[in-house]
């Protein structure tokens, strides 16, 4: 349940506490509220619509989703002019009317498509899975298709990832709680929401992914998984306290779990290290990435995205540190110039992590400048 406040006064409810309409399940703080919203509210009116939408999670699911959509398809609107969808070939979808989006790293003609064929494509593969009894790698190349581009192979970013966390949530939301793909589609929700920027919905998501799968029993994989999508919008909130304490905890239970090697483990030291850096621990996040970045080229490869973010990172450490020297401040340059050419090309020049790296290069640039030009001694 993503429906977490009053639907009257937005009393925080949580998971379990207040009450529910009997016939559409909106939530109230007690009621008082209930009796509110039908009188004057205008709850009679569509009391038998949010029911025959599936109820209040599914009727609200419905109304974000049509919400994210339009935004998105109009954050994409210069770009897409004159262009047709791959999937379908038309400019404007025939039964939605909505227009086309690309957040990924398709340049030129490529990649332009409505969020409804998107998400049509990704509900048929993943339903042929089911129905196969597919599992394991083939499964996951399917559902990856709810937040990665078949063309480029990059994930969605920004607000078209925000439209397709709705859609993929409004499929799966009436899913028993037992059931994986409802906590994956949770999961997808909470990511679209952070990459859109909009942390405290993401926040609401995540909390409610991580409750339910301490609930049901999710395995120690998955609950740090959830645990680490947490605590970065924790630090992307401003409790960075929160969560550098959760993304100490989520690295050390990689590391045990699956091993310095693993991918997850790699995040992991990523989003423990920004967290550090963020609260000025220059020393500590500079030593864990001089271990894991190195693993991170290795296994990952020099264009894969938590490569790049954790090379960024280090850069910024570097320079950031008060106690920077000259030769600090030369490697963070030369770190910050290589991730940049490297982000355009691989994730193309809209990516967000270019609208990060490249204001970070001209203020290491601007640094090296000052600095040499007062004449430090090298390595001081």
């Amino acid at each position: 349940m993503i429906l977490t406040q009053c639907a009257v006064c937005a009393t925080d409810l949580g998971l379990t506490l207040g009450k529910k309409c009997g016939r559409c399940a909106t939530r109230y703080c007690g009621p008082e509220c209930q009796v509110q919203h039908w009188k004057e509210g205008g709850h009679d009116k569509i009391c038998k619509q949010i029911k025959k939408a599936g109820g209040a999670e599914q009727y609200n699911a419905n109304q974000k989703y049509a919400e994210a959509v339009t935004v998105a398809a109009e954050a994409c609107a210069e770009d897409t002019k004159g262009q047709t969808c791959y999937i379908c070939t038309q400019a404007v979808h025939w039964k939605t009317k909505e227009g086309l989006v690309r957040m990924c790293a398709c340049r030129g003609t490529s990649g332009f498509a409505h969020v409804s064929c998107l998400a049509e494509r990704a509900k048929i593969l993943y339903a042929e899975a089911e129905e196969n009894n597919l599992a394991g790698k083939a499964v996951d190349q399917r559902w990856v298709r709810w937040h990665t581009c078949s063309l480029c192979e990059q994930q969605y970013h920004g607000v078209v990832f925000c439209a397709l966390g709705w859609a993929c949530w409004k499929t799966y939301l009436g899913r028993p709680e037992t059931e994986q793909v409802r906590h994956a589609a949770m999961q997808v929700l909470g990511s679209g929401l952070y990459a859109a920027k909009r942390h405290e919905d993401a926040m609401v998501v995540q909390e409610a992914d991580l409750s339910m799968k301490r609930r049901v029993g999710e395995s120690d994989h998955n609950i740090l998984a959830a645990m680490s999508n947490l605590a970065a919008t924790y630090a992307a909130v401003g409790d960075l306290e929160k969560a550098i304490n959760m993304e100490r905890g989520i690295y050390s239970g990689r590391l045990k779990l699956e091993g310095e090697d693993d991918p997850q483990t790699l995040i992991a030291a990523n989003n423990y290290t920004f967290s550090l850096t963020e609260r000025k621990r220059f020393e500590e996040a500079k030593s864990l990435l001089r271990r894991t970045v190195p693993v991170a080229r290795r296994v990952l490869g020099d264009s894969d995205e938590i490569t790049l973010k954790m090379r960024w990172g280090y850069a910024e450490a570097l320079c950031g540190d008060p106690n920077a020297t000259l030769d600090d401040v030369r490697e963070a340059v030369t770190t910050l110039d290589e991730t940049t050419r490297i982000a355009r090309r691989v994730l193309g020049a809209s990516h967000p992590l270019l609208g990060i790296t490249e204001p970070c290069l001209q203020e290491a640039r601007r640094v090296l400048h000052v600095r040499e030009a007062r004449g430090a001694p090298q390595g001081s």
